[in-house]
């Protein structure tokens, strides 16, 4: 199953919100996931956690993460690479006590070097992340995302490769791939060549179980701006929606549009309306 998911608590949660109140709102207006957006610090209260996965799963939520922005695994200062892998194993950790089912992440910036190098570094740095994250008893999924500017680390390729080498999968962020193509990525016969691709990396069972992030976005020949409403965007969004049902996508796509539950609900009902 493909499970809709907006991106934090709803805008219209009322009262205090909270991710636990923002689940039952979220609930209520017939949304199926949420992403906690932990994209300045991950929450490390323990209890406060154990109660979101508990309502979680009560209601049948899906569950994902956004890790901090605060990450650059090509950095060459030996204590910001360091206090990267620490925020990116929090995540994971207080990840799987939520039961969420994967942890997107924004890996690391070019710096103006060669990608080829910086992928060497990436992946020095992702394999003391995962080695530390087994002796931790982690299992939840690290997904590295597709980056949205072309100063940042994140291209399709970048990611799958290091998914495959690690036994992950990535975060496909298609508006990013929008953005950072300046206008291509956009149409079924494109979409169909992207899931091609990524199956070809992990192969096709890996079609089941996808970390998706999904809406409008304003961009310039340097990639991303801002993310935007779908309907004010030059996003083709019902032929990504046609690829997702022809090829029968299965996880969890987020809806990143600055018009949380609307946009969501938006794509989640367009879907299930297709045959």
């Amino acid at each position: 199953m493909l499970h809709f998911a907006v991106a934090g608590v709803p805008r219209s949660t009322p009262g205090s919100g909270g991710t636990v109140l923002g689940l039952r709102h979220a609930h209520s207006l017939g949304i199926t996931a949420m992403e906690m957006e932990w994209v300045q610090r991950v929450p490390m209260n323990e209890e406060r956690i154990l109660a979101i996965q508990k309502t979680a799963t009560d209601l049948g939520m899906t569950l994902t993460v956004h890790a901090p922005y605060f990450i650059n695994l090509n950095s060459p200062e030996e204590e910001k690479l360091e206090a990267s892998k620490i925020r990116i194993l929090n995540a994971m950790e207080m990840g799987q006590l939520a039961g969420a089912k994967s942890v997107c992440v924004h890996p690391a910036f070019y710096m103006k070097m060669d990608p080829a190098e910086v992928y060497d570094n990436v992946y020095r740095a992702t394999d003391d992340i995962m080695k530390r994250a087994q002796k931790k008893g982690l299992t939840i999924n690290l997904g590295f995302e597709t980056m949205g500017k072309i100063t940042q680390f994140g291209t399709l390729e970048e990611v799958l490769k290091l998914s495959k080498e690690f036994g992950i999968y990535p975060t496909v962020d298609a508006a990013h791939m929008h953005a950072r193509s300046n206008g291509k990525w956009n149409t079924e016969k494109e979409w169909n060549e992207m899931f091609d691709i990524y199956e070809s990396y992990l192969g096709p069972e890996s079609l089941k179980s996808m970390h998706l992030h999904y809406s409008g976005i304003e961009y310039s020949e340097k990639g991303e701006r801002k993310h935007l409403p779908l309907l004010e965007s030059d996003a083709k969004w019902e032929d990504f929606l046609h690829v997702l049902k022809k090829r029968g996508i299965e996880g969890a796509l987020v809806c990143e549009s600055p018009l949380m539950e609307e946009d969501t609900l938006l794509l989640q009902n367009a879907f299930n309306k297709l045959k």
